[in-house]
């Protein structure tokens, strides 16, 4: 795509230059035939559709273990179920949307990429420090969660603290830097013992299923709408957002994985679609399987759901110890598949000058060493130092939904501005789809001030340090041959020759 995109700009006639267009690009050090793209380039076609999709489920899969349920104690089962639709649509409608801008650009950018090319450079740095906020905390969580399973199993005797978060971060990110088509190979059969292992416990809890364990939570009679279905009221629904978002969130970071794809204008795509697919209805099983089985009172709070959910019969002792150490399994596949996909979005950022353009720099085996190294060394800290999972958490889902909402509007602007771009691909529904992800989008992005609003405030305040680093420094010093920035810049001019 950026050597295509070169030729394109080639053939183009120098324009006027305009306002977006004037922002200082100052070239790196070697920068485009004398070797700063080469010391910055990935490793190409290590990945099918298959591993893909292996990549989209494993973001995801450990929020199936646990977290959602606390969505319980927000809103009841009805509040979290409505609130899981609801979010479940945002996501369904943001997939198909990210599918097209993905067939568009398939670089490592994802969302930085296309929010550039619709919003400007301020949008692409918006776009892609959300993203960065969100894949940089949440493995720190999943790491305190690891810590967690293994001395609630008795894991060679340790206890959750410090050395396991460690023993985490340099084994995991030591697969990924051996290599990615390595590191996606092992990210995918452990995501699928992970799958099996919901299925299983879905088969056997379902055995214990009671509709009126459903609804089992006292009512708040002071709240409004209150009722059996929705014990916390009707703002409850909406308390209980960020909840129903865990059963899907991460799988928008398949497209940074596009650069290392095989065939990515049509593998990306379709294992968007597969990886929703699949979520859905590992959504709909845990969710049911889990209260009807114990009671949405007995799990709300638990820190091990589908555990919980099988103690009230004690012929599924066995079911449990395999629940147990699958939920590890899942917590892996997650942590280590996040840790992938933060190295990718920091690699494309640092490789356009949004962040320092050492961060980009890539080892023999192509791998973007210190976009792992760094971001693993900030993640483990943050884990010893506060040791507080759910609100890093939060704070990622704070990241997380600015992305979503700026994602979703630079589909809507692409399609309104430039409806001729070629789209290999084309959402269903077009702006409609789009528009649908980016109301539901914000709508979640103020849930989480419902939530907890320490750790929103919190995420707010690093990205506001984020922005004034571009503000004031990196704007001014972008690297205008990286694959985003020329596809950008190709925009640029050819507005400028329609309106000459």
């Amino acid at each position: 795509m950026a050597d295509d995109t070169g030729a394109r700009l080639a053939a183009v006639p120098e324009p006027t230059p305009s306002p977006e267009a004037a922002v200082p690009r100052t070239p790196a050090p070697g920068d485009g035939a004398d070797g700063y793209l080469e010391r910055r380039t990935l490793r190409r076609g290590s990945a099918g559709w298959l591993l893909l999709t292996g990549l989209g489920v494993a973001y995801v899969v450990s929020g199936d273990f646990s977290g959602w349920n606390i969505g319980l104690a927000q809103g009841g089962f009805g509040g979290l179920a409505i609130a899981t639709v609801l979010m479940g649509a945002m996501y369904a409608c943001l997939v198909y949307s990210l599918a097209e801008l993905s067939a568009i650009l398939p670089t490592a950018g994802g969302g930085y990429g296309f929010a550039r090319r619709a919003l400007g450079t301020w949008g692409g740095f918006l776009t892609g420090t959300a993203i960065l906020i969100e894949y940089i905390l949440a493995p720190a969580a999943i790491a305190i969660f690891i810590g967690d399973y293994v001395e609630s199993l008795n894991l060679f005797g340790l206890t959750s603290g410090w050395p396991v978060y460690l023993a985490c971060f340099v084994i995991f990110i030591g697969i990924h830097l051996w290599g990615v088509g390595e590191a996606l190979s092992f990210s995918l059969v452990v995501t699928a013992i992970a799958v099996i292992a919901l299925i299983v416990f879905a088969v056997g809890a379902f055995t214990q299923f009671d509709p009126a364990n459903l609804d089992d939570i006292a009512v708040d009679t002071t709240a409004a709408g209150a009722s059996s279905w929705l014990p916390l009221g009707i703002l409850g629904i909406w308390a209980a957002f960020p909840f129903g978002m865990w059963f899907f969130l991460g799988v928008e970071g398949v497209p940074l994985a596009a650069e290392e794809a095989k065939d990515p204008v049509r593998s990306v795509p379709r294992a968007l679609s597969i990886s929703m697919g699949i979520l859905v209805l590992l959504a709909l099983v845990t969710f049911l399987a889990s209260t009807g089985a114990r009671g949405a009172d007995a799990i709300k709070d638990a820190g091990n759901p589908l555990v919980v959910a099988l103690e009230g019969d004690p012929g599924l002792s066995w079911l449990k110890t395999f629940v147990n150490y699958a939920g590890l399994a899942g917590l892996v596949a997650s942590f280590f598949s996040l840790i992938y996909a933060g190295s990718r979005q920091l690699f494309a950022l640092s490789r356009a000058g949004y962040l320092p353009r050492f961060l980009s720099l890539t080892s023999k085996r192509k791998a973007p060493y210190l976009g792992l190294l760094i971001p693993g060394a900030i993640g483990f800290a943050l884990a010893a130092a506060t040791g507080n999972g759910p609100r890093m958490l939060n704070m990622a889902v704070f990241g997380a939904t600015i992305s979503y909402a700026l994602m979703a509007l630079s589909h809507i602007v692409l399609r309104r501005r430039e409806p001729g771009l070629e789209r290999p691909y084309r959402t269903p529904g077009g702006i409609v789809t789009s528009t649908v992800a980016f109301v539901l989008a914000l709508s979640a992005l103020v849930a989480t001030f419902l939530v907890d609003k320490d750790a929103a405030f919190i995420a707010l305040a690093v990205y506001a340090v984020a922005l004034a680093y571009f503000a004031f420094y990196s704007r001014h010093h972008l690297v205008a041959s990286a694959p985003e920035e020329e596809f950008a810049a190709l925009a640029e001019a050819e507005a400028e020759l329609s309106r000459d």
